[in-house]
């Protein structure tokens, strides 16, 4: 609900504040006094392109502040999403600087065009001569007659299955695309690791491979080498392992004299033992050393394998090559687990079409229950608004796939002259046709349906006398359900205002200013009395707009 509008610097206004009925506020006032201005600052709130040529005082900014009581929307879930700070009591504020700069806020928290558009779209309907209206979108047509069918449980239940439902199908249509993309991939990754468990790879092997081959490849200077070191340690003539044990035997009698000959003593026996295994380990080298060929052809052979792989993976290590094969056998455990996926998401998705299409079935039931006597009704109010021959039509055809709402295509279809085909809305309306239809469909959901502030802007143009009177009567009666505001030429209507509102112009020193008050009783009295004759109004007119008020 609006609450209150704030306006300052914009186009002819100075600065004023309206505080709006929560029923039915009329505004009225003479030709070109400026109620198209209280709607163009409205139009801001609503996210409406800026102009800087918009301002009263072009050296200082224009601000329009907007009130709304929003507990009754459940926008709680808006707010969360954009980083809103959620109250009650929404503020709106939109400010346009001098130099072309425009900013917006929520609750005083920065927001963009596209946000207050989102936003008020949920607060406020504004329906002006001409304008497209919701009435010819056919998601709204569906709400209104889901709201007279009393879906609104079973719709949300249906909607929440039907969220996983899409999700789930998202999911396995990237599911799919990527295992058939992946396809020659797959081939090639699975060809890969193949051949690189076939290598049967071993940490350390390259490098045990490289010194067997060292060795193997300089087998006779070994044996050679290592056999004439054991002979001079062991066994010639003057081998070192004998003399040094004569030199031990030498000194052995005087180890008892004192510690430190018994220490030097004993030096010499430890290097007489580690001569004697030193000795051991050349005879044994040197006599299992011998020129092995086809050792040495197998070593080559599987060092050959190893580089190769290693150069065709860019690495050069038997390590690396081992990492390659572990990531390679989770890349394509990753592909089976795909398939399994896939497998799992089609027989859930299954499930969720079988119980999405019975809650659908029953939605449909529901909707198909509600036209017919909509129909009638719509009827019999256009009627009494001078249009007898004009009648709506809600054709529901039926959808192959299920879709957000269901498996229901409704759509409003008009005829307005007998023996004229039904066309949708948008094709066969004239705007004072559709204002009245508009009119008529919205007080017969109004119980039904959480409808924002509506705002209707000469509703009324192209009807007098009792058509206007009837509407009145109708726009107060939805007025008593939600909030109505209306810019209105016609007596009859302004007669029935909650709150009454006249827009007028002055002259303030050099500068027309528009301003706008809240009329008196007395003052409404006389104002419908110049609607109905002209200024200054009759004696009849003031007793006529008095009966109209009090009627």
């Amino acid at each position: 609900m609006l609450k209150r509008l704030h306006i300052r610097n914009y186009a002819l206004i100075d600065e004023l504040e309206i505080n709006f009925s929560e029923r039915l506020t009329i505004i009225t006032g003479e030709t070109g006094a400026g109620k198209s201005i209280l709607l163009g600052a409205l139009g801001l709130i609503m996210g409406e392109r800026a102009d800087t040529k918009v301002f009263y005082n072009d050296a200082e900014k224009c601000v329009v502040e907007a009130y709304f009581d929003v507990a009754e929307y459940d926008l709680r879930e808006f707010f969360e999403q954009h980083e809103l700070d959620y109250d009650p009591e929404v503020v709106i504020r939109r400010e346009l600087s001098p130099n072309g700069k425009s900013r917006a806020f929520v609750n005083d928290t920065p927001a963009n065009n596209q946000v207050l558009q989102r936003l008020t779209e949920n607060l406020v309907d504004l329906h002006q001569q001409f304008d497209t209206l919701d009435i010819h979108n056919v998601n709204f047509q569906l709400r209104m007659i889901d709201a007279l069918a009393d879906n609104g449980p079973f719709l949300k239940e249906y909607q929440q299955g039907y969220r996983q439902y899409a999700a789930d199908k998202k999911r396995l249509a990237d599911f799919i695309e990527r295992s058939q993309s992946g396809a020659k991939e797959m081939e090639f990754l699975r060809f890969q690791l193949d051949e690189l468990q076939a290598a049967e790879l071993q940490e350390g092997e390259q490098e045990s491979l490289e010194a067997e081959l060292a060795q193997l490849n300089n087998a006779e200077d070994i044996k050679r080498s290592y056999g004439a070191a054991y002979n001079h340690l062991s066994e010639s003539e003057m081998n070192l392992v004998g003399q040094l044990q004569e030199l031990a035997r030498s000194i052995a009698p005087t180890r008892k004299l004192s510690p430190q000959l018994s220490a030097i003593s004993e030096r010499m026996d430890g290097l007489v033992a580690d001569l004697q295994d030193l000795a051991k380990d050349c005879e044994r080298i040197a006599e299992g050393t011998e020129h092995d060929p086809q050792r040495i052809a197998e070593a080559q052979e599987r060092l050959n394998v190893l580089y190769k792989l290693q150069k065709k993976h860019g690495v050069s290590s038997t390590t690396e090559l081992l990492q390659i094969q572990s990531d390679l056998q989770q890349q394509t455990s990753g592909y089976t687990n795909l398939d399994a996926e896939i497998a799992k998401l089609e027989q859930a998705i299954a499930k969720q079409e079988f119980t999405l299409r019975a809650q659908a079935n029953n939605l449909s039931e529901r909707r198909r229950m509600v036209p017919r006597k909509f129909e009638e009704r719509v009827q019999a109010m256009l009627t009494q608004l001078s249009m007898p021959h004009a009648r709506l039509k809600v054709d529901i055809a039926d959808l192959a796939q299920l879709g957000p709402t269901g498996l229901d295509d409704v759509q409003f279809l008009f005829a307005t002259n007998v023996g004229a085909r039904f066309l949708p809305i948008k094709d066969v309306a004239s705007g004072g046709e559709l204002s009245r239809l508009t009119l008529c469909t919205k007080s017969l959901v109004a119980d039904a349906i959480p409808l924002p502030t509506l705002i209707f802007d000469e509703i009324d143009s192209g009807i007098s006398g009792d058509v206007s009177l009837k509407m009145g009567l109708i726009l107060k009666e939805l007025s008593a359900r939600h909030q109505v505001i209306s810019i209105t030429h016609t007596p009859q209507i302004a007669a029935r205002a909650d709150a009454h509102y006249f827009v007028y112009k002055k002259v303030d020193g050099q500068r027309t200013v528009t301003n706008v008050r809240l009329l008196e009783p007395d003052e409404r009295v006389r104002s419908i009395a110049v609607m109905l004759s002209g200024n200054p109004p009759s004696d009849s007119a003031i007793a006529t707009a008095r009966e109209l008020v009090e009627g």
